[in-house]
């Protein structure tokens, strides 16, 4: 495909364009051969290599800069798509390979891989420990709760994304025909010049987001893949599980009916914190949106059903309810549920309507009674006719089409992923201080905690309102932010069944955090309160989490309010800003232990909900089997929520295939994790980890924290102040406009790094720890460490495989084009020599010669993408350059659009951005 973009390119661009991409790309790759800065005997042919790169960037116009970034974008992106596609077709031919390896006569429904349900219940079963039952138990109880985000991570436009898509289905139509044998020239054509149009067709469109999304664009664009994936790739892959069950634990194992291995919920509508954008009208509007399309779906899989059942045989109880003159009882009774559901979505669109402002004095007023409002509702008539076909002798039919609608209504009711709302704890303090104030008691934001504590469970004990709605609405004592608080727990009091999931406080550090909401919910008149779920972010949180959650389970008003069930969630990315990566792991490690042990003391059925991303830096790890064994013991136990974010979502659930196999993934790993043995760390482990946790927290935050050179090197030797132009997301990249590193989000702190290739977060820290403990009498203690722990041996290769990721000779090249200060020089210089010393430590630690050396498949990735993305590090620079001293509005604009396509570029040849 590389050369269908060469054409492309010549075509569109021209010779001469082309001719300067293909001196790019043949000077990268020789620096590559060369050594890339790394081999001091070939140093000399290595500057030369890089210099031609250099040069030809600088010979650029502006537009050239755009036109030539958008060559090295382009062939990252569609290297995506082909890779997606091998391992889909990879995974098949290990699939096709069992099928045919053993004789035995099974499903050959999942592949017998490690990570995957084909493999691990074998295992399971076979080892001796555990019985059918008992495996099947786990897999009928357990369930993973995917959190959509919209994190503004994904750089490509939808429209990109669907052509990436088409790309991926002819590179399987052309396996298909290769594995025919002789491929007639015609049916070659067909797929050679749909690859050649998709292609030209991605040359010619707009890479470009214009304008940032409103939230319910965000909304809409982040849960599409529901509705264009997930609805028909869930009930496959349960069908897929179903058969593995079977085969592997006997005939009597078959997945029930009620089970929901899985659920999906979405922040993109709720989550409020930092972003003024998101106001109850907006909440409002993306659950009613949500509803519509559910709907939607819904009534179009029903009308398939209907005209599918032609049959006149039903059980007397579905026949009683379409009365006996009905000569196709199915298609009659499924009839009143299609018309149930446009009356549905036309009730949602008026609701809509108001909310807009748009209301239609002439609409006809619909009765919530004569709707679907609760996912019980529908489910239980689509059952009734499930098992009237059953009774019938039809099981085969009622275990088509009619079991997928079942399975999808478990997983996705009737509003297809419930919105979690977020907000952050001082908003909550600056309300109930208000209303303290304006009932003449005082300040509750100046209250002690004891105070708070007493006054919260009083005031939750009471049947007294603290405030009407008359008492604020239109009260100029209340700020405007107060009103969106309190509106904002009005309009929770207003939502339907499952409309809404929990409330998240971000910047959680008290019991009265979570009092304070669960207060804030009563006092609006919310029936059934969202359920309260702190998220503990900085070290100093995560430390404090457990002495939080027991004071809550003490109090007797809380413990009446939770009904044994709580949920607390982990923040990953912000905790590792805070400390460092190491530091942060372990924090985490020792938080979710500590708050297990808690919870079971109580008696508390604890869920922890994982706020991860998609880099190292953030908590992400590619290898998702391995990152969920790799938890603290008895903290999952069956349950596991997490946050998929921005580009992560297309990646693992972009295509059918892929998010099959991202499902089984985890349904293998949340059942091994239940079963599997693994070690906790030792006393000395403990001991150890502490110290190395000590001394990269240490290392880190001395660079980050405390050198005065720091941001003025970070601002000027990183994209980070041009990134806010980049509209992928809704939100400001700043909880504060005028904050520093401390008030950037992680995402925008982990992207910026990225495209220098730097990688700075996932490692600074990590290099002095493990050095100077190799050096220390706890040296060898530390090798057996990472040799017997998993846990610990996850972490740091995930270190090993960023550092693999890094290019220092790129990072140094961003700083001799870019950076004025000659201290910030300096300290970019002391970065790149601690980056040195920590590859070494890691290599040591690891016992090994080369970076991932075991890892035969990213070895092939870099070796191609490599010289790709050094392609676009040196346009990059080069705009950058540019664009800080550029005086004319026009040139400017198109600096801009060249910087934001070379970020687009590196993004995707990294694979992952924040």
């Amino acid at each position: 495909m590389g050369s269908i973009l060469g054409d492309t390119i010549q075509h569109f661009a021209g010779r001469e364009i082309f001719d300067k991409v293909e001196s790019l790309r043949l000077a990268a790759k020789a620096w590559r051969d060369n050594g890339a800065g790394r081999d001091e005997t070939q140093k000399e042919s290595c500057d030369a290599a890089f210099k031609s790169m250099c040069d030809t960037a600088a010979s650029l116009s502006n537009q050239e800069l755009k036109t030539v970034a958008r060559a090295f974008a382009h062939f990252c992106a569609i290297a995506n798509a082909a890779e997606f596609h091998h391992r889909c077709r990879r995974n098949e031919y290990r699939l096709a390979l069992h099928a045919t390896s053993d004789g035995k006569d099974t499903s050959s429904a999942m592949i017998p891989a490690e990570d995957s349900c084909g493999g691990v219940l074998p295992q399971l079963l076979n080892g001796g420990d555990m019985s059918a039952e008992q495996i099947y138990e786990t897999l009928c109880t357990q369930q993973v709760e995917l959190v959509l985000t919209a994190h503004p991570t994904e750089v490509n436009r939808r429209t990109l994304l669907d052509k990436h898509r088409r790309i991926q289905q002819l590179l399987t139509e052309a396996d298909d025909l290769r594995s025919k044998g002789a491929v007639p020239n015609f049916e070659k054509k067909l797929v050679d010049d749909g690859l050649k149009r998709e292609i030209g067709l991605i040359w010619q469109s707009d890479e470009l987001y214009r304008r940032k999304p409103s939230v319910q664009e965000e909304a809409e664009r982040g849960t599409l893949v529901v509705e264009t994936v997930l609805w028909d790739a869930l009930p496959s892959f349960l069908r897929k599980l179903d058969a593995v069950m079977i085969d592997t634990l006997g005939e009597q194992y078959s997945l029930p009916l009620g089970a929901a291995p899985f659920k999906f919920s979405s922040w993109m509508g709720g989550d409020r914190d930092g972003n003024p954008n998101v106001t109850p009208d907006v909440t409002r509007e993306v659950c009613l949106r949500n509803r519509i399309r559910a709907a939607t779906l819904l009534k179009k899989d029903l009308g398939e059903i209907a005209g599918r059942l032609s049959t006149t045989f039903c059980s007397d109880e579905l026949r009683e309810k379409v009365g006996e003159n009905a000569r196709a009882p199915y298609r009659a009774y499924i009839s009143s549920m299609i018309e149930k559901l446009a009356l549905t979505i036309e009730w949602a669109e008026q609701e809509l309507n108001d909310i807009q402002g748009n209301h239609q004095p002439l609409e006809k007023s619909i009765d919530v009674e004569d709707i679907y409002l609760t996912k019980k509702q529908l489910l239980d008539e689509v059952l009734l006719m499930y098992h009237s076909l059953n009774d019938t002798g039809n099981k085969l039919t009622a275990e088509g089409k009619v079991l997928d609608l079942i399975r999808n209504l478990n997983a996705f009711g009737l509003t297809l992923c419930p919105l979690d709302v977020r907000q952050e704890s001082t908003r909550h303090t600056e309300a109930l201080d208000a209303i303290t104030k304006y009932l003449g008691l005082g300040s509750y934001a100046e209250w002690d905690e004891a105070t708070k504590l007493s006054w919260l469970q009083a005031e939750l004990s009471s049947k007294r309102p603290l405030v009407r709605v008359s008492d604020w609405k239109n009260n100029d004592v209340f700020s405007d932010t107060v009103k969106d608080t309190l509106d904002t727990f009005q309009m929770i009091s207003e939502q339907h069944s499952d409309s809404l999931n929990a409330y998240v406080i971000s910047q959680a550090t008290t019991a009265s955090d979570v009092l304070a909401v669960l207060l804030l919910q009563i006092d609006a008149g919310v029936e059934s309160p969202l359920r309260v779920v702190p998220l503990f972010e900085t070290l100093d949180d995560l430390n404090g989490a457990a002495e939080t959650m027991k004071t809550l389970f003490t109090l007797p008003v809380y413990r009446a309010r939770i009904g044994g069930e709580q949920e607390v969630m982990i923040g990953y990315s912000d905790s590792a800003k805070d400390a460092g990566r190491l530091a942060a792991s372990w924090a985490q490690y020792e938080t979710q232990e500590a708050l297990a042990s808690v919870a079971k003391e109580h008696d508390v059925d604890l869920v922890f909900f994982h706020g991860k991303g998609g880099t190292v830096g953030r908590g992400g790890n590619p290898a998702t089997f391995k990152a969920i064994l790799a938890h603290a013991p008895n903290t999952i136990n069956g349950r596991f929520r997490v946050t998929e974010q921005g580009e992560m979502i297309y990646q693992n659930f972009g295509h059918v295939d892929r998010a099959q196999r991202t499902l089984d993934i985890y349904t293998a790993a949340i059942c091994a994790e239940k079963h599997t043995e693994r070690p906790s760390p030792t006393a000395e482990w403990r001991k150890l980890m502490n110290k190395l946790s000590d001394i990269s927290c240490s290392a880190y935050r001395q660079i980050v924290r405390e050198d005065e050179r720091f941001v003025p090197y970070f601002r000027s030797a990183t994209p980070e102040l041009e990134l806010s132009a980049l509209n992928i997301g809704s939100r400001p990249a700043k909880r504060n406009a005028s904050g520093g590193v401390e008030s950037l989000r992680a995402i925008p702190w982990i992207f910026a790094w990225t495209q220098t290739r730097l990688n700075l977060p996932t490692w600074l820290g990590v290099g002095e720890a493990i050095r100077e403990v190799l050096r220390s009498e706890d040296g060898n203690e530390l090798r057996s460490m990472y040799n017997e722990w998993g846990s610990f041996r996850t972490t740091v290769d995930l270190v090993e495989m960023v550092l693999a990721k890094s290019e220092p000779s790129i990072a140094k090249h961003y700083e001799d084009v870019l950076v004025k200060d000659e201290k910030a020089k300096e300290l970019g210089y002391a970065i790149r020599k601690i980056h040195g010393e920590t590859e070494s430590a890691v290599l040591d630690l690891a016992n090994h010669k080369n970076f991932c050396e075991t890892n035969d498949l990213l070895q092939r990735v870099l070796q191609v993408r490599n010289p790709y993305v050094d392609c676009s590090n040196v346009l990059q620079a080069e705009i950058l350059k540019r664009l800080r001293e550029c005086e004319s509005e026009e040139e400017e604009a198109i600096l801009k659009d060249a910087l934001l396509v070379s970020i687009t570029g590196i993004a995707n040849g990294m694979g992952n951005t924040g």
